[in-house]
């Protein structure tokens, strides 16, 4: 598979955020319900006037419910277009978008840029309050109550099995032909002053609900209903456990999307596309 842009267009990257509470998800659903690229490919079909709608490239198919501040989007448009709105079209954007997605930035992307396939890794925040009255009314959209005190130290302790290039199997839905072996580069808890917790996860990639299930097993080892070492031997069984917890969407944020420099951004869209598997485990591709 090529990142070539065809003649005449030209590939655009777009930076956007957006409340997922009142959408399916980020990608368009076939019986029609409110994502986020449609309502983006549809204000961007509007303000350009075009008859076709362009279809958008996303570093990162957030779930319903989960919330973005840096997501990365691309899309090819006409070079023609492309000129004529280029000036005005984050203005007009923000004047066509609903109020619960905005797009910050709208520029032409570097030779070899693909949003989903060049990025190097995504860092998502999932926020949670042990708080023994529950959580402040004007944060209930973005921060999970847990009704048992947590102890952040246990927290950590267990993340720290998990950091790594590991098959994380136990920890995502299987989806047929996907590989599950994800890097996770960092893993780790803090209370902030008005007492929120807040975990930072990063990986390469993330598999089908993998940050929520490690955070919901990792919440167990707060509590102490799970001893620290049970999450690292969950891992290591390789197999969906029932026992973990997939936590509901709206404590995550989808915070950054990194990429490397211009000149390799072409060669990690290639790599990224390599069906991975761990040292030591035979695979066909």
């Amino acid at each position: 598979m090529s990142d070539d842009v065809q003649p005449g267009f030209v590939r655009v990257r777009l930076d956007l955020s957006y409340d997922g509470r009142d959408f399916s998800g980020w990608a368009k659903q076939a019986r029609g319900q409110r994502t986020v690229q449609g309502e983006i490919e549809d204000a961007l079909k509007t303000v350009t006037r075009s008859p076709e709608t362009f279809e958008l490239t996303v570093a990162g198919r957030t779930d319903a419910g989960v919330h973005a501040r840096g997501q990365v989007a691309h899309v090819d448009l006409p070079e023609g277009l492309w000129q004529e709105h280029r000036e005005k079209l984050l203005r007009r954007l923000a004047g066509r978008l609903p109020h619960d997605v905005r797009v910050w930035s709208v520029t032409e992307a570097p030779e070899g840029f693909n949003a989903r396939f060049s990025a190097i890794w995504r860092r998502y925040a999932y926020r949670v309050t042990d708080h023994p009255g529950g959580v402040d009314p004007l944060l209930r959209g973005h921060v999970l109550w847990h009704d048992w005190t947590l102890d952040m130290d246990a927290m950590n302790e267990a993340a720290a099995a998990l950091i790594g290039e590991h098959d994380f199997a136990a920890y995502c839905k299987k989806r047929e032909g996907a590989t599950t072996i994800r890097t996770l580069q960092e893993l780790r808890w803090e209370r902030r002053p008005d007492g929120i917790m807040e975990a930072t996860v990063k990986a390469d990639a993330f598999c089908h609900n993998m940050v929520r299930s490690l955070v919901g097993a990792l919440l167990f080892v707060g509590d102490g209903h799970r001893p620290v070492e049970w999450p690292g031997k969950v891992l290591a069984a390789g197999v969906r456990d029932s026992a973990v917890h997939v936590v509901r969407p709206h404590g995550l944020t989808l915070e950054q999307v990194g990429y490397p420099a211009d000149d390799q951004l072409a060669a990690r869209s290639r790599e990224a596309r390599n069906k991975r598997t761990l040292p030591g485990v035979a695979g066909c591709c």
